[in-house]
């Protein structure tokens, strides 16, 4: 499920919206105990590799599970990094988002956070079993 939604422009790597996102998540509630602000850990790809992103997460206190450059094999992470592509693909799954027809970025963030909306329905709605 998303929780966290940024729009920027194409040219912006993703590595450097680290820190904005990890600080726009919101409290999740825990089924006991107050409620969590921040994950316990975070899974990127080789994207996210960059000693500033470490010690964002470190002070954060958020474990970082971050394939390094020219070392890892990028095909360790798949194991956890699929959720998340499954996700974009299934946001891609409506029109709208594929291609770009809105010139306002208001109404285009709109209806990403409806997509998003959608999806966290669907997924809440299918029995556990």
């Amino acid at each position: 499920m998303p929780l966290v939604v940024l729009l920027t422009a194409a040219n912006i790597p993703d590595g450097v919206l680290l820190e904005a996102l990890v600080d726009d998540l919101p409290a999740i509630r825990m089924p006991s105990g107050r409620r969590r602000r921040r994950p316990g850990k975070l899974h990127g790809d080789k994207a996210y590799d960059s000693r500033g992103n470490r010690r964002v997460l470190r002070e954060r206190g958020i474990v970082g599970r971050i394939a390094r450059r020219g070392v890892e094999s990028s095909q360790r992470l798949g194991r956890v990094r699929w959720k998340a592509e499954r996700t974009i693909a299934w946001l891609f799954g409506c029109r709208r988002l594929r291609m770009r027809y809105e010139r306002s970025d208001a109404r285009f963030y709109a209806f990403v956070l409806l997509a998003c909306s959608l999806l966290s329905f669907y997924v809440l709605q299918q029995p556990p079993w």
